[in-house]
C-alpha cells in the first residue's frame, strides 16, 4: 500500500513539474544565406545547461521553466542573439530568428559556414534526409574533380556515362531521348537539332551551385523521362561582398605540335555573322574553301564573378550575383574511319588517314537576383546567356570504289546561343500552406553557317574534282530556332500535426505546363564541275570562284545548283510544336520517425505536331502520321525507412513515358562524312515502368556507402538502326514490342586517413552492372511505318542501344586544410564497357559497337592565403583510343579509331575582396 501511495505521489509531482514548464519552438535562418534555414544552430536558456540544436531544417523545440527567461541563439562564427520572454506553464510559443556573421572577425569560420551549401557534406546531408532517391554533385566536388561543366559533372554520378563527340549522356544505358534537363526546376530548351536535351557542357561551373540527378521519378517532374532528370541549380550570392577574377591557359599536345587548320573567316570570339547567298547566279560566298593554318595554338580563358547582399527593412535581404566568362580550346583527333557492309571485305568507305581539327569557344553570362522578403516569402530572378561555337576542319584520305586515292575535306562551323530568363517565388500563405511558383522563357538559336565539303580524286597528274555526283562539292547552311515557355504553381499543405510544431503529413498539388516550338531550315548549294579540272587540296579557290562560274556546261567551269534544282532557293524545313499541360497530386506521410511514404499521380496531356518540306519524298506519309496526342496517367509511390540515424532503406516505383526527339521524327536526311541519319515520322512514344530499391549508410558526415537495385520495363523502345539502303543510312524505329534493363549500383565515399582540420586522404568509387534486352521485329517496323522503312535485324533480340553492361568511376583525393598553403590533389578515373552504337541488320552487317575505354585525369589546386587559388590539371593521361567496331561473322572490324591527345591547363583565381 505504501508503495502505491509513493507511486501516486511521484506521478502527481511529475505532472506538476511538467505543467510548470512551457514549450518554445521555431526556425533559425541564416541571414547571410538569404534567410535559408540553419541546421546545427544552438538555442540555450541563459544561465542554465538547457540547450538544444536545430535539425536539418533549422527547426528547434525546447522546454523551459515557466516565468521570465532569456534565450540565447547562436552558431559558430555568427553573432549570438538574446531574446527575453515570459511564458506561462503549459504555454506554447513560436520564436524564429535570423542570425548573421555581423562584425565577427573569424573569417575562416564564416567562409566555411557560408560555403557549406556547396560542400559535399551538405549535399550528403540533403541526400540522407530526402524522401526521394536523389544524388547531387556540388561546387566543391566539381572543383576537386576538375569538372568544368555540367556534362562532365553528371558523369561522376553512379550509372551515368557520356558518348564521345556529343553532349548527350546515358543513364543506366538509356540515352538522350530518355532523359530530361531542368534549370532551377524549370525545363530548358534544346540547343542542338540532333538532341532532345540542351547540351550540358554549355553550363560552366561559373554558374553552377550544384547538379542534381534524380534517377527515380517524382510527380513534380515532367513525365517524359525514363533515365534521369538532371537539374542544374544556379549560383546565388552568399555571405559578404566578393569579386573574383580568373585567368587560365592550356594546350592539347596533339594540336600544339601540329600545323593546326582553322576555317577561313573563323571568329575567335565565337560570334558569327555569315550570310547565306540569296542568288546562285552570282557567286556570293564570303569565306574561302581552303582553311588557314595556325602554329602552336594555345587555349585561353578568363572570367569575373561577384556579388553582394543588402538589407531591406527589418527582415528583407536582397542578394545580387553576376558572372561573365570566356574560354576557348584547340583539339586535334588523329585516326581512321571505315564504313563496311555485311562482310569485312565489303568496304563502302575506307578513310585510312583522318585529322579532325577542332576550335571551340564558350561565352557565359548570368545575373541572379534573390530577394528574401522574410523567412516565409522570397522571389528570385535568373537571366542566363550562353554562346558556344565549334569550328571543325576534318580531312579524310581514302580509297574510293574505283580503287583510287581520294581526299575529302569538310569544314563545319556551329554556333549555339541560349538566352533563358526565369522568375521563381516561394510564399508561405499560412502556417500550413506554402506556394512554390515560377515561370521561364527560353530562346535558342543554333546555326551551321557555311559547312564546306570538297572531294578530290588523285590521278597520274595530281588531283581532280570528283564529279560522280553533283553533291560531292557543296556548301551547306542550317538554322534552328527554338522557343519555350514554361510555368509552374505548386502548393504544399501540411497535415496531421504532431507534438510541438511538427507535421507528420503533407499534400502537394499543382500545375506544370510547357509550350515549345522549333523552326528548322537547311539549304545546300552543290557545285557541279564541268570537265576534268586539276587542283590540289590547298588551291581549290583558284577554280571555285566567281570568275569560273557559269550557267552552262562549258568545260573547265562550274554551275551552282541547290538540292531542290538549279534555281530554287527555298530551304528544306521542318516545324515542330509541343505542348504539355499537367496536373499533379502527391501525399506524403510519416506514421513514425523512421517511416515515410508517398503516393502520387500526375496527369499529363501531350500534343506534339510536325510539318515538313524536306529532301526526302514520302508519298505515303502525311503530317498526321507524325502527330502524338496522348493523355498520360503516371502513378508514383516511394517509401523510406530509417534503419537508424545513419542508415536508410528506400523503395520507389513509377510509370513514365518517352517522346521521340523532333529530329528522330522529321523526314530529313542529316548528312556528315561517313554517316547519315533519316527521321521516321511514324515513331511512337515509349511507356516506361520503373522500380528501385536502395540501401544507404552515412558512416560520417562526408562518407557514404550505398547499394541500389533497379529495373525498367519499356514498351515500344526506340533504337537507332541501319536502313536497308544503298546509302547505308541510319534511322530510328520502335524496334520491338518491349525491352527491359536490370542492374545493380554500388557507391562508397570514404576517408582513408584524416587529421581533423589539418589534412585528409579520401577515396570514392562507384560501379554499375546491368543487363539489357530488347525484342527486335522487322515486320513490326514495316507495318507501323506503312512499309516506308525497311530494316532486317540479325537476331530476334539484342541489347539496348547505348546500354553499357559495366560502368566504373573512382577518385582519390589528398588535401591540406590548415595553414596559408592548402593544396588539393586528385586522381579521377572512369571506364565504360563496350556498348551498342547502332543496331546492325542482315544486309549491312552486325551491330556497330562503341568500344569501352578507361580515362584518367590529374586534378590539382592550391589555396594560397585567403585570396589566391592556383590550379593545374592534366586530362586524358592514358591517351586512350576512342574506337567503334562492327560485328561480323568473320570477326570484328574497327570502323572508327581516334586518339585525342592530352589536355594540360593552368588557372589562377584571385579574390579582390
Amino acid at each position: 500500500m505504501k508503495i502505491k501511495f509513493l507511486f501516486i505521489a511521484l506521478l502527481l509531482s511529475t505532472l506538476g513539474f511538467a505543467q510548470s514548464k512551457g514549450t518554445i519552438s521555431g526556425v533559425i535562418t541564416d541571414k547571410d544565406l538569404n534567410n535559408e534555414t540553419l541546421p546545427f544552430a544552438t538555442v540555450t536558456v541563459k544561465g542554465t545547461t538547457n540547450t538544444v540544436q536545430t535539425d536539418l531544417d533549422g527547426k528547434y523545440t525546447i522546454e523551459v521553466n515557466a516565468g521570465a527567461q532569456t534565450l540565447v541563439f547562436g552558431f559558430l562564427g555568427y553573432d549570438s542573439q538574446e531574446e527575453k520572454i515570459t511564458i506561462a506553464a503549459g504555454e506554447k510559443k513560436t520564436i524564429n530568428k535570423a542570425l548573421s556573421s555581423g562584425s565577427v572577425t573569424l573569417e575562416d569560420v564564416v567562409i566555411e559556414s557560408i560555403q557549406s551549401r556547396e560542400k559535399e557534406t551538405a549535399l550528403l546531408m540533403e541526400q540522407q534526409k530526402a524522401v526521394t532517391i536523389t544524388q547531387s554533385i556540388g561546387a566543391q566536388e566539381l572543383t576537386r574533380k576538375g569538372v568544368s561543366d555540367a556534362a562532365a559533372a553528371v558523369t561522376k554520378v553512379t550509372g551515368i556515362s557520356r558518348q564521345d563527340g556529343t553532349a548527350g549522356i546515358f543513364v543506366r544505358g538509356l540515352g538522350d531521348r530518355y532523359n530530361s534537363t531542368t534549370f532551377n526546376g524549370l525545363p530548358l530548351p534544346s540547343n542542338e537539332p540532333t538532341n532532345k536535351n540542351v547540351a550540358l557542357d554549355l553550363f560552366s561551373t561559373d554558374v553552377i551551385q550544384s547538379v542534381g540527378v534524380s534517377k527515380t521519378y517524382y510527380p513534380d517532374s515532367y513525365g517524359d523521362v525514363g533515365g534521369a532528370n538532371i537539374n542544374i541549380v544556379s549560383k546565388e550570392h552568399t555571405g559578404k561582398g566578393k569579386l573574383n577574377i580568373e585567368i587560365g591557359s592550356g594546350l592539347n599536345n596533339n594540336a600544339f605540335g601540329s600545323d593546326f587548320k582553322t576555317a577561313d573567316g573563323i571568329e575567335k570570339s565565337g560570334f558569327y555573322n555569315v550570310r547565306k547567298p540569296n542568288n546562285i547566279s552570282v557567286y556570293q560566298f564570303e569565306n574561302k574553301w581552303t582553311p588557314n593554318s595556325e602554329n602552336h595554338p594555345v587555349d585561353a580563358n578568363f572570367g569575373i564573378s561577384g556579388g553582394n547582399s543588402f538589407d531591406i527593412g527589418e527582415n528583407g535581404r536582397l542578394s545580387v550575383f553576376g558572372t561573365a566568362s570566356f574560354e576557348n580550346g584547340y583539339n586535334l583527333k588523329k585516326g581512321s574511319q571505315r564504313n563496311i557492309g555485311n562482310t569485312n571485305d565489303n568496304i563502302i568507305e575506307d578513310f585510312y588517314n583522318v585529322n579532325k581539327y577542332e576550335y571551340v569557344t564558350k561565352s557565359t553570362g548570368m545575373l541572379n537576383l534573390a530577394y528574401k522578403i522574410n523567412s516565409g516569402n522570397s522571389i528570385k530572378w535568373n537571366s542566363v546567356f550562353v554562346n558556344s561555337s565549334k569550328s571543325d576542319v576534318n580531312e579524310f584520305n581514302f580509297i574510293n570504289e574505283n580503287g583510287s586515292d581520294s581526299f575529302t575535306r569538310q569544314t563545319v562551323t556551329e554556333q549555339n546561343k541560349l538566352f533563358l530568363n526565369q522568375l521563381l517565388g516561394k510564399n508561405e500563405l499560412s502556417e500550413r500552406l506554402t506556394l512554390n511558383w515560377g515561370g521561364s522563357y527560353g530562346i535558342v538559336n543554333s546555326d551551321m553557317p557555311d559547312r564546306i565539303t570538297n572531294t578530290l580524286v588523285e590521278n597520274n597528274d595530281g588531283y581532280i574534282f570528283n564529279t560522280n555526283t553533283q553533291s560531292t562539292n557543296n556548301r551547306y547552311f542550317q538554322a534552328l530556332k527554338e522557343n519555350e515557355v514554361a510555368a509552374k504553381a505548386q502548393f504544399d499543405y501540411k497535415l496531421f500535426k504532431g507534438e510541438g510544431e511538427d507535421y507528420k503529413g503533407k499534400l502537394t498539388f499543382g500545375y506544370n505546363g510547357r509550350i515549345k516550338s522549333r523552326d528548322f531550315e537547311a539549304t545546300q548549294f552543290n557545285f557541279r564541275v564541268n570537265g576534268t579540272v586539276f587542283t590540289t587540296p590547298n588551291t581549290i579557290d583558284d577554280f571555285l570562284n566567281a570568275d569560273n562560274q557559269t550557267t552552262s556546261t562549258v568545260n573547265n567551269t562550274f554551275r551552282i545548283l541547290t538540292s531542290r534544282n538549279a534555281g530554287n532557293l527555298k530551304p528544306f524545313t521542318y516545324n515542330a510544336d509541343l505542348s504539355v499541360h499537367s496536373g499533379l497530386a502527391n501525399f506524403e506521410y510519416s506514421p513514425s520517425e523512421k517511416l515515410t511514404y508517398t503516393i502520387g499521380v500526375r496527369a499529363e496531356k501531350v500534343l506534339q505536331e510536325m510539318e515538313w518540306d524536306t529532301n526526302i519524298s514520302l508519298p505515303n506519309v502525311n503530317f498526321d502520321d507524325a502527330k502524338i496526342d496522348e493523355l498520360y496517367i503516371l502513378p508514383v509511390a516511394t517509401l523510406k525507412y530509417a534503419l537508424n540515424d545513419r542508415q536508410n532503406l528506400r523503395v520507389a516505383a513509377s510509370k513514365t513515358y518517352t517522346l521521340p526527339q523532333f529530329i528522330e521524327k522529321a523526314p530529313f536526311r542529316f548528312e556528315v562524312v561517313g554517316e547519315s541519319t533519316v527521321g521516321n515520322a511514324f515513331l511512337n512514344p515509349s511507356d516506361n515502368y520503373n522500380f528501385d530499391v536502395k540501401w544507404e549508410m552515412f558512416p560520417d558526415n562526408d562518407e557514404l556507402i550505398s547499394v541500389t537495385g533497379f529495373g525498367k520495363y519499356i514498351i515500344d523502345p526506340i533504337s537507332k538502326t541501319r536502313l536497308n539502303s544503298a546509302l547505308n543510312d541510319n534511322t530510328f524505329v520502335n524496334a520491338g514490342d518491349n525491352a527491359f534493363v536490370a542492374g545493380i549500383e554500388f557507391e562508397i565515399r570514404k576517408n582513408l586517413w584524416n587529421v581533423e582540420d589539418k589534412s585528409n586522404l579520401s577515396a570514392g568509387f562507384n560501379f554499375t552492372y546491368m543487363y539489357s534486352e530488347q525484342k527486335l521485329d522487322s515486320e513490326k517496323v514495316a507495318e507501323e511505318t506503312n512499309n516506308t522503312i525497311s530494316v532486317s535485324f540479325n537476331d530476334a533480340k539484342d541489347g539496348l542501344q547505348g546500354a553499357s553492361p559495366l560502368l566504373l568511376n573512382a577518385d582519390l583525393t589528398y588535401r591540406i586544410e590548415a595553414g596559408t598553403f592548402k593544396p588539393t590533389i586528385s586522381l579521377v578515373g572512369n571506364y565504360f564497357h563496350d556498348r551498342i552504337y547502332s543496331l546492325g541488320n542482315i544486309q549491312t552487317g552486325g551491330n556497330v559497337m562503341e568500344k569501352g575505354i578507361p580515362t584518367l585525369n590529374f586534378i590539382s589546386s592550391a589555396a594560397i592565403g585567403d585570396r589566391l587559388n592556383i590550379s593545374f590539371n592534366v586530362k586524358n593521361l592514358l591517351d586512350s583510343k576512342i574506337e567503334r567496331y562492327q560485328e561480323n561473322a568473320e570477326g570484328d572490324t574497327t570502323t572508327y579509331s581516334y586518339k585525342t591527345g592530352l589536355d594540360f591547363s593552368l588557372g589562377i583565381k584571385y579574390s579582390l575582396f
